[in-house]
């Protein structure tokens, strides 16, 4: 079997998952093409049986703005024809759903290429929804030939805001390699920034709006007032400068880490005491589980599809949207009760293994594909 993957390849959940889910494949057996603008950011080594397919932008005065999308659907018919192409899995509705179904009509006459959209989040609650962008985005799932989203929550959402009637959404929930996020000897994150003995909280996003990166400091700012703490925040975007901002204003700005995007994170993860995930938005909630992998108990929002990943107190405790008082009390319990903590840690270790482990989630995915091509065009 030949797949094609479409991702965006920056530092976000959906991009993850998709190369995951590429390495996986390829280490099945299967052809594995990349189809995107950039090398995606796992995919940081060789690995039999994967090829990457990079789209090129045309650069012309007349066109004010880029075409991404035609390009790469042309991309992708080129990739679909010659590399003989059974299936092509795309990861967002917008563009890539879109872009395939015009490669799909364009290459129909020469092979019946099969499109497999999944719906990552902010391409159904947030963009998606935007007037001018619905009608394409309700076409364009009703057109693929199989759908999946990573959560129950975004299932519905999808279901009830584009109105879709007749395709059914496979819920696959996002997963992770536990033999990689475990528990381990961490990087000496703790001896550098917490040599005191100070406890850890950390947070892992791609520092946008919707995250709410500044509520970790404002959690932060109680937890100091009990226990002797330090924030490390990993990765980088558009909110840092107002956390540290909020930081120095706070007079906390000792107490807080930034560190940039990073590569290790399941070393650097393992350093923490407690991880924060205080998103307004969050179809699934990736880097909650790749916490909770390495043993890690989280404090998040009940936002989107999170409490399908974090058990409220079982794995760790859920807050309201904006609520950095109540997530400041959950944390100072989890710290100061080393007995609840271990049994928060080793029941989370225990969840991401038995219910998001890749070895369990890959089979549905195969089956799918194979469903597909078993069907006569």
């Amino acid at each position: 079997m030949n797949i094609g993957i479409v991702c965006y390849p920056t530092y976000g959940g959906s991009g993850v998952v998709a190369t995951e889910l590429g390495k996986a494949l390829a280490a099945q057996g299967y052809q594995v093409h990349f189809i995107t603008y950039a090398m995606p950011f796992r995919l940081d080594g060789f690995y039999n049986n994967v090829f990457y397919h990079e789209v090129e932008m045309p650069h012309y005065p007349l066109f004010e703005f880029q075409l991404y999308t035609l390009s790469l659907a042309s991309t992708m018919v080129d990739v679909i024809r010659y590399e003989k192409l059974d299936i092509l899995h795309v990861h967002y509705a917008i563009p890539h759903a879109t872009s395939a179904y015009l490669a799909k009509q364009i290459i129909r006459k020469e092979r019946d290429i099969k499109i497999v959209t999944t719906l990552h989040g902010t391409d159904i609650t947030l963009i998606g929804l935007e007037p001018s962008f619905l009608p394409l985005v309700k076409f364009s799932i009703e057109e693929s030939d199989a759908v999946t989203s990573v959560s129950r929550f975004l299932r519905e959402k999808t279901l009830s805001n584009f109105n879709i009637k007749n395709k059914e959404i496979h819920v696959i929930p996002n997963f992770i390699d536990t033999t990689v996020y475990k528990p381990s000897q961490e990087c000496g994150l703790r001896k550098q920034y917490a040599p005191h003995g100070e406890k850890i909280l950390m947070h892992v996003s791609n520092f946008r709006p919707v995250k709410r990166v500044s509520d970790t400091v404002k959690i932060l700012h109680e937890v100091l007032k009990t226990v002797a703490a330090k924030l490390i925040l990993i990765g980088d975007g558009p909110e840092r400068s107002e956390a540290e901002r909020l930081s120095r204003e706070l007079g906390i700005d000792d107490h807080v880490r930034f560190l940039g995007k990073q590569t290790a994170l399941p070393q650097i993860l393992s350093a923490a005491d407690v991880f924060l995930l205080p998103s307004q938005s969050e179809s699934f909630g990736l880097a909650a589980l790749e916490a909770m992998s390495c043993g890690v108990p989280v404090v998040a929002t009940s936002s989107g599809g999170i409490p399908e990943v974090v058990v409220h107190g079982e794995t760790g405790y859920i807050a309201e949207i904006g609520d950095t008082a109540r997530m400041a009390r959950y944390v100072v319990d989890l710290l100061t009760n080393p007995k609840k903590h271990r049994r928060f840690s080793e029941a989370s270790r225990r969840r991401a293994v038995e219910e998001f482990d890749t070895r369990l989630l890959l089979p549905h995915y195969i089956a799918l594909y194979e469903r597909l091509l078993a069907q006569q065009p």
